[in-house]
């Protein structure tokens, strides 16, 4: 009978449920790798966009100390011949032995756009001489380059009866805790000179911490306080004047820029005191940027004449990749911790 016969075909929905039960699949498939690409591409868009366009606005360098001094001078002259498409604005902010204008960088974005010219004392030093940091020297930096060194000068009060390290040992001992040397802070290269000074001679004189070396100069000229160990970019020209007596510079050698003045370890073997100031940006900044920046510093202190200025100054050249200034900072601090402990000095 016909309506036995007859072939029953396979319902229309069936071909068509295949495909339908396979579409959450792909959908699926299709939203993980976006999500994947959007993932990889928030993580790489800051470093891309730091490489890409870095510097998006002017570069604050901070000195931490006032104006006038070797780490001013260094920061001025990077201001002056960079050339990185953007301003780069010194921003002095001087306060408890550099730590206030470290802070500041430390807490910055990591991006670039604020760099610290730090010294010996705001990242070698001071973490031994304060019981509570504002800021890691170590965990809140990423290092950028070496800049330049300098030795410290001793020099003293036209009315000290002294004319070499010699005399002048035998007149703090015979005048104990009666003699004060100046610093432009506690923590500088300055204040600890004098503390390693105090340390291997066996002498006693007072420190007297100032807000800056522009206020303690004229002291030291008026004999308010008998010395300091002032950076020699500072203090040799007002050697040279008349106005005050170079006696030695804590340096390992004698600087081209003061051949005439002996070192201290002429006299005290062992003794050695430079000041170094080198560029740290904050942890986390891209290394695209760093490596940006220290291609820059390199350029400019290579210039002829800035080399030529700096070296006039007493100041040295002296420019390292990032990590030779991470190893050379983990010496400072171990070096600085022991003359610290040794002098018994303290911030607090």
């Amino acid at each position: 009978m016909p309506m036995f016969t007859r072939s029953c075909p396979a319902p229309a929905s069936a071909p068509a449920s295949a495909p339908a039960m396979r579409t959450p699949r792909r959908a699926l498939a299709t939203f993980a790798a976006l999500a994947a690409f959007a993932t990889t591409a928030s993580l790489t868009a800051p470093q891309a966009l730091a490489q890409q366009a870095f510097p998006r606005q002017p570069i604050r360098l901070v000195v931490t100390f006032p104006p006038g001094g070797a780490p001013d001078i260094l920061a001025r002259t990077f201001s002056e011949k960079a050339n990185l498409g953007q301003p780069v604005v010194v921003d002095n902010r001087p306060g408890a032995g550099g730590n206030i204008g470290a802070e500041a960088v430390a807490k910055a974005p990591p991006d670039g756009h604020m760099l610290v010219m730090a010294t010996v004392g705001t990242h070698s030093i001071n973490g031994a001489l304060y019981k509570k940091m504002p800021y890691d020297m170590v965990k809140d930096f990423v290092p950028v380059s070496h800049v330049a060194s300098t030795p410290n000068l001793l020099v003293v009060n036209n009315d000290v009866p002294a004319r070499n390290v010699a005399e002048f040992i035998a007149h703090l001992k015979a005048n104990p805790n009666k003699l004060s040397f100046g610093s432009p802070g506690i923590g500088s290269s300055v204040h600890v000179s004098g503390e390693l000074f105090k340390s291997l001679t066996g002498t006693t004189m007072t420190h007297v911490p100032y807000k800056g070396r522009q206020f303690a100069i004229p002291d030291l000229v008026g004999g308010q306080i008998q010395l300091m160990f002032d950076n020699m970019p500072s203090a040799l020209p007002m050697a040279r004047e008349g106005k005050i007596r170079a006696l030695a510079q804590t340096g390992a050698k004698r600087s081209p820029a003061a051949p005439d003045v002996p070192t201290v370890a002429e006299t005290v073997p062992g003794f050695e005191a430079t000041s170094w100031f080198a560029v740290f940006a904050p942890a986390g900044t891209p290394k695209e940027v760093v490596a940006r920046l220290n291609q820059e510093i390199h350029r400019v202190f290579n210039l002829p004449d800035v080399q030529a200025k700096l070296k006039a100054l007493g100041l040295d050249t002296w420019l390292s990749t990032p990590e030779e200034l991470t190893r050379f900072r983990a010496g400072e601090i171990a070096k600085w911790a022991k003359v610290v402990k040794d002098s018994g000095a303290t911030a607090d």
